[in-house]
């Protein structure tokens, strides 16, 4: 279900991190190493970045496979950014609301992406979703489980709360409505990310220097990425990583 990357660090050209390591996301999109579910991401892609200057990311969003848009290797070889986070998908529904169901999502200063599913999507989490005002309802970007997640994440991020935290809670939440969800969770506001491990493979790459990759699977056989183990929260900078447990829904 997805494989999803998110890099803090310096300025490179988008195809440096997502298509020309040798197990690029561009490959994990139909030969992944370490996807448990799904063999094959090709119901859409998308990338956004930050430029110099500007807090707001740009995206790129396709509801075609990565491989079959010939202008993308373009656009990321002259694209630079200090900081990324794409996205291969391999829907829940597929073709639903195409283009618009690809991640990154965005507001703000905010990239997301979700890898996984919501178990008994969408009766499971009538609960959670009438949390949410009902302008923000109508608001959601597309009908799926991905853009509900985004829904109950950004609300608690326009409350105030810290990324992890607010990952934290909207992973509790699900997970107690919908128990065999799957909640892997990526967010980046170009300065910081976060992410949970919550039923899928997660894992980080520190260096050299002040760089920080936080990936579905390790994109090359550099010794130094390491696994995230499942039911952790990861917030990282450029030049740290910090992994704390998830607490468990109440049974």
């Amino acid at each position: 279900m997805c494989r999803q990357i998110a890099y803090l660090g310096p300025p490179v050209a988008l195809g440096e991190v997502l298509l020309a390591p040798p197990h690029a996301l561009h490959r994990q999109s139909w030969a992944p190493r370490c996807q448990r579910h799904g063999t094959v991401n090709a119901d859409g892609f998308g990338v956004g970045w930050y430029a110099e200057g500007d807090p707001v990311p740009a995206r790129y969003r396709r509801a075609l496979p990565i491989w079959a848009d010939l202008g993308f290797t373009d656009l990321a070889r002259v694209v630079r950014s200090g900081a990324l986070l794409a996205a291969v998908r391999d829907a829940t529904v597929a073709g639903a609301d195409g283009e618009a169901a690809a991640a990154p999502f965005a507001a703000g200063p905010w990239l997301f992406g979700h890898n996984g599913s919501i178990d008994g999507w969408p009766a499971s989490v009538a609960a959670p979703a009438a949390t949410l005002p009902a302008e923000e309802l109508l608001a959601l970007p597309a009908r799926s489980d991905s853009a509900l997640l985004w829904a109950l994440l950004l609300h608690r991020l326009r409350a105030g709360d810290e990324p992890g935290q607010a990952l934290s809670d909207t992973v509790l939440d699900i997970a107690t409505a919908a128990p065999a969800s799957r909640l892997n969770l990526l967010l980046t506001d170009g300065a910081r990310i976060a992410a949970t491990a919550w039923g899928d493979s997660l894992w980080y790459l520190t260096g050299p220097g002040e760089r920080t990759v936080v990936a579905s699977e390790p994109y090359d056989d550099d010794p130094r990425w390491h696994e995230v183990p499942d039911r952790t929260l990861l917030v990282a900078t450029r030049a740290d990583v910090l992994l704390s447990p998830l607490k468990e829904p109440p049974a």
